[in-house]
């Protein structure tokens, strides 16, 4: 018994070691924080009851990326593509902003830092890994096909070779070849600039984040504009519209926004980028209350992007985050 004990137990620890990177390759997949952790869930425990089955041909992590893989697109097969407001439409002018809620399965999702970026000892593999769950570059990725968007996850970002990745997706190596250079073309057309990331934090993206805590916390609306870059956008999922340029995005923080003034920020980190739990004033008693999670872009020195995701049941849970504050928070 004892021996079944530990096999058992050398069996769950040896699975359980590849759950974050197994997190990030379906996050990238399925662009939802909730659904990658429930296709993590769903291939461990296929893994756990099919183990006697692995036959060592391949490695276990190459096996459970197998498994991943299908699981994720079994998911896709529904035909769902998640994305961010400004994937959906224009800017909305200050003076036409509505807020006009859309369903959650809608939207691209944030993901803490910690549930998709391993530990890596080599700072250009960390990077990699960073620059690949960017909301921007996932967004992205909904733009392929799902088993492109596998094979180009699987080649570019985790540098498999060709001939793994069509073991893996039971194809040619031309299949696999081919399709990459279709979901390169893709991605070429998609992106837009990347934003900078970095962990730690540079000198001077720490100063910018400690000037934008202070001009945010104090609604200084003047000293906020002055760190945004002038095309720096604004957007509010579960809210369609997304605001454009320093004065369309300071018009609705003192208008429809006005709510938030004297909020408080507290720093956290999401999809390789800054990011900060926002707590409005508890408008019924002391303290503050969660408001959003917000997703920091910042590129050449200023910030280019405040993505404020506000279902907070959901979000603050996932990132650790207390569901209160103090009157006394600083």
């Amino acid at each position: 018994m004892s021996d079944l004990t530990a096999t058992t137990a050398d069996i769950d620890s040896r699975l359980e070691g590849h759950r974050v990177e197994l997190t990030a390759y379906c996050y990238r997949m399925l662009g939802s924080a909730f659904e990658a952790e429930d296709a993590v869930q769903d291939t461990l425990v296929r893994a756990w009851r099919n183990i006697e089955k692995f036959e060592g041909r391949s490695s276990l992590r190459s096996w459970l990326y197998r498994i991943a893989t299908n699981v994720c697109l079994d998911m896709l097969n529904a035909g769902n593509k998640r994305a961010r407001p400004v994937d959906l439409s224009g800017p909305t002018p200050l003076a036409q902003a509505a807020l006009n809620p859309l369903p959650e399965n809608t939207w691209l999702e944030p993901m803490p830092d910690g549930r998709i970026l391993p530990t890596v000892a080599d700072p250009a593999e960390a990077a990699v890994a960073r620059e690949s769950v960017r909301l921007a570059f996932v967004a992205a990725l909904q733009h392929l096909p799902p088993k492109q968007r596998a094979v180009l996850i699987l080649r570019e970002v985790l540098a498999w070779k060709a001939g793994e990745v069509a073991e893996l997706l039971n194809t040619s190596v031309a299949s696999v070849n081919s399709a990459l250079q279709r979901a390169r073309a893709t991605l070429t057309d998609q992106q837009s600039s990347p934003a900078d990331t970095a962990d730690p934090l540079d000198e001077e993206q720490a100063k910018l984040l400690k000037r934008y805590v202070a001009a945010f916390e104090g609604y200084d609306m003047k000293a906020l504009t002055a760190l945004l870059h002038e095309d720096a956008v604004m957007t509010m999922p579960p809210f369609d519209l997304w605001l454009q340029g320093h004065d369309d995005i300071a018009g609705f923080m003192t208008s429809i926004g006005a709510s938030c003034e004297g909020s408080r920020l507290v720093a956290t980190s999401a999809n390789g980028t800054p990011a900060f739990a926002h707590y409005k004033p508890n408008p019924d008693g002391p303290g503050f209350v969660p408001w959003a999670v917000q997703v920091i872009d910042i590129q050449n020195g200023a910030i280019t992007g405040m993505h404020c995701f506000l279902d907070t049941p959901r979000w603050f849970p996932l990132f650790g985050l207390p569901d209160h504050l103090g009157a006394d928070a600083a």
